[in-house]
């Protein structure tokens, strides 16, 4: 990529960051349209996650022989960490697409699409993530001090999320089809990740030492221990923050090789 396209690149983004409001205005209309008409609102939403959660948590703490009180709070950070990171990734693949009208007729930085998508997201995330102190309530289960370190957690997983959508978008809009192949692995990679499932449940077996490859791991986990009461793994950082940098570096390259052909993929 030759400078004036890195520039380029660079350039966008940070005027997309400059006009955040425009892309919380964005993400707060898509919520209220959704919504429209509904007294309860995103909070269906919440509900049907509680329910979900519930009826994962008895089912599989009597097949895993594991204690509730370990397993729910586990189980309910996971699936609702997962269905931000997943929702992101979908909602990435057609951001563009989705946003043709708007970007053939105004000159809005392309990365003001991909945020938009992940502040509506991350409002969603907000309503879910209240089950998660309920679930502590219930069974008297304290925080302490690591908990804060959920903060630098979520931030590093969001800087990959948004990279990651942003090369979906960019992707996707070129090739239509890519964008069913990447619903179709990501439940494959929810059972490859541990969230019904506890980590400790592979000690000593040969899938153990494939966990840490695993990048979906890395990104729940260091936004889940700390809320859990254990402080993340080096290596849960180490890769946490490999993936934030070196995605970011392939995605300006990128987005400026094709940034001035996405209108025309359009």
């Amino acid at each position: 990529m030759t400078q004036a396209s890195h520039t380029s690149a660079l350039s966008d983004i940070n005027r997309a960051l400059s006009q955040y409001s425009l892309a919380g205005t964005l993400g707060w209309q898509d919520i209220k349209q959704r919504y429209r008409r509904s007294k309860m609102g995103a909070f269906w939403l919440t509900i049907s996650m509680a329910v979900l959660i519930g009826a994962l948590g008895l089912v599989f703490g009597g097949v895993f022989n594991t204690p509730m009180r370990e397993l729910l709070p586990f189980l309910a950070l996971g699936i609702i960490l997962w269905t931000f990171i997943s929702t992101v990734i979908i909602e990435g693949c057609t951001a563009f697409v989705s946003a043709e009208a708007i970007i053939k007729q105004l000159p809005i930085p392309l990365f003001t699409h991909i945020m938009r998508v992940i502040w509506r997201n991350a409002i969603i995330l907000a309503h879910n993530i209240v089950i998660v102190p309920i679930i502590f309530l219930i069974f008297l289960k304290p925080m302490g001090w690591v908990a804060f370190l959920f903060i630098p957690g979520i931030i590093i997983s969001t800087m990959v999320l948004s990279w990651v959508a942003f090369l979906s978008a960019i992707f996707c809009t070129r090739y239509r089809d890519l964008s069913q192949i990447v619903i179709s692995v990501l439940p494959v990679a929810f059972y490859l990740t541990p969230i019904i499932w506890m980590p400790n449940m592979l000690a000593g077996r040969p899938g153990f030492a494939f966990l840490n490859l695993n990048p979906f791991y890395h990104l729940i986990e260091v936004i889940r221990a700390p809320l859990l009461g254990a402080a993340p793994t080096l290596t849960n950082w180490v890769v946490s923050l490999a993936m934030a940098v070196l995605g970011w570096l392939f995605t300006l390259w990128v987005y400026g090789k094709y940034k001035n052909r996405i209108s025309y993929w359009l």
